[in-house]
């Protein structure tokens, strides 16, 4: 960035945020017991799910229905992920399991700052010690947003295959392999499918061709290992049991379908609502991304597609929403580069906002046991909330909790969805100009102030 002097100046400064940041995390591990820091009933499941692939047994036995594993408040958890998770999976078993919750807190404060790196690679953002610097200094406040704090709680792997993603798509277009983080990524989890109709309609046909051929590789890689649990997932249509899971109108379920579903009273009252908004919502998604991406603007086309993935996936779980670490970061890039005074308030503004509504606020403002996990609980837990695992035991029911909200209690136990819808309303507005603003045939060569191409070196 420019000068030397200015970049260690922001070198320095990040340094110090980020310390300061992983200072209170390790302060708050050393002197609390460890399930108000970390319960990583997830991770577990993963670890278990990769035994048992190790052991040739049934990944999806009807006798494994019951819970792999039992934590106090978490039984029946089943494993949701397609056969091939399970084989990746098996790494996570040759160690002790205390060993790996330390590794796993350490990959995904890395795959947090990847990401952040990567995005502003994205905006066109040289390597070099600035660009270091500004990862460390947007990372200190986004690390302590509610969704990244979640997915260290459950030792989850959100904040990796965001990672994966990130890192794919931000490739130059020219490399053979881009695609292939994207195929690998959806045969972990199904979501990342979103990206594949996104690059066919930016006209990324290879791209996609090589998504959807490293995707079908995953998928036989679970026929050719674990052909009877593949037949199951894929033809016993266990991949389409979004209630698997347990309540998905349960507060963490940060979904149009969760949403609607709380609105609507029932499962199956909101059911068909969901499905015609998941369509409409889909589609316009894809289509208001494509727009942006041939206008120039690559890095909010790849945001909105993943936006709207969070939208319409019937399950979009608090710690879903780590997609706002690089939509922050692409904010704080528009509040830098904006050309007017009104501009940059209005991109810092934005950012300043995703950080207070998604940021991990201590539980015991609204009341929470400080045992419950209490110092990244968000302001989404403040209303009563329903125990998922009920729906297992006893189906729906019209008492459940988030039935009942009302007044401040629907916005705040909304609050991602509703910041999601927000943001969506944005996308629509700057594909709308996007496209006024440039001809069809001469939209994918206008440069852009967020693309590579068109960033002048960035400076201190």
């Amino acid at each position: 960035m420019g000068s030397t002097v200015p970049a260690r100046r922001l070198l320095a400064a990040g340094v110090a945020a980020f310390a300061v940041a992983l200072a209170v995390y390790v302060g708050y591990a050393l002197t609390h017991a460890t399930t108000q820091w970390m319960r990583p009933v997830d991770l577990r499941v993963y670890r278990d799910a990769g035994l048992i692939v190790r052991q040739v047994r049934p990944l999806f036995h009807p006798h494994l229905a019951a819970p792999l594993y039992q934590w106090p408040g978490y039984i029946n958890l089943k494993f949701t992920y397609p056969p091939f998770a399970g084989m990746v999976f098996t790494v996570l078993s040759w160690t002790s399991f205390w060993t790996l919750m330390r590794i796993s807190v350490g990959v995904n404060i890395l795959a947090l700052l990847a990401t952040i790196w990567w995005t502003l690679g994205g905006l066109g953002y040289r390597g070099g010690l600035a660009r270091l610097g500004l990862t460390l200094l947007l990372a200190a406040p986004l690390f302590w947003i509610e969704p990244v704090q979640r997915t260290l709680f459950l030792g989850q792997i959100e904040l990796v295959l965001m990672a994966l993603v990130v890192w794919d798509l931000f490739q130059p277009d020219g490399r053979w392999w881009k695609g292939v983080g994207v195929g690998v990524a959806a045969g972990i989890k199904l979501v990342p499918l979103i990206f594949i109709p996104y690059l066919l309609l930016t006209r990324r046909f290879r791209q996609a061709a090589v998504a959807a051929g490293a995707f079908a590789v995953t998928v036989l890689l679970g026929f050719a290992v674990l052909p009877a649990d593949s037949r199951r997932w894929w033809f016993g249509g266990l991949f389409l049991q979004g209630d698997r899971t347990g309540f998905v109108g349960w507060e963490g379920n940060q979904s149009l379908q969760g949403f609607i579903t709380r609105f609507a009273g029932s499962v199956a009252g909101g059911k068909p609502v969901w499905l015609v908004t998941a369509v409409v919502v889909g589609v316009a998604g894809l289509v208001c991304a494509a727009i942006l991406d041939r206008a120039g603007h690559h890095v909010a086309g790849v945001l909105g597609c993943a936006l709207t993935g969070l939208l319409i996936s019937p399950i979009s779980w608090d710690h879903h929403w780590v997609w706002i670490v690089p939509i922050a970061v692409a904010f704080v890039v528009c509040a830098l580069r904006a050309a007017s005074a009104a501009s940059r308030w209005a991109a810092a503004g934005a950012a300043a906002g995703l950080v207070a509504v998604f940021f991990a606020w201590p539980g015991t403002l609204w009341g929470l046991p400080a045992n419950t996990g209490g110092f990244f609980e968000g302001i989404i837990w403040i209303p009563p909330v329903t125990n998922p695992e009920l729906y297992f035991q006893s189906g729906d029911r019209p008492g459940y909790a988030e039935y009942h909200w009302h007044g401040l209690q629907l916005v705040t136990g909304n609050a991602y969805v509703l910041a999601g819808i927000a943001l969506f309303a944005l996308l629509v507005v700057l594909a709308v100009r996007a496209a006024r603003a440039t001809r069809p045939e001469d939209a994918s060569a206008q440069p852009s102030r967020l693309t590579p191409a068109a960033a002048p070196p960035p400076s201190g």
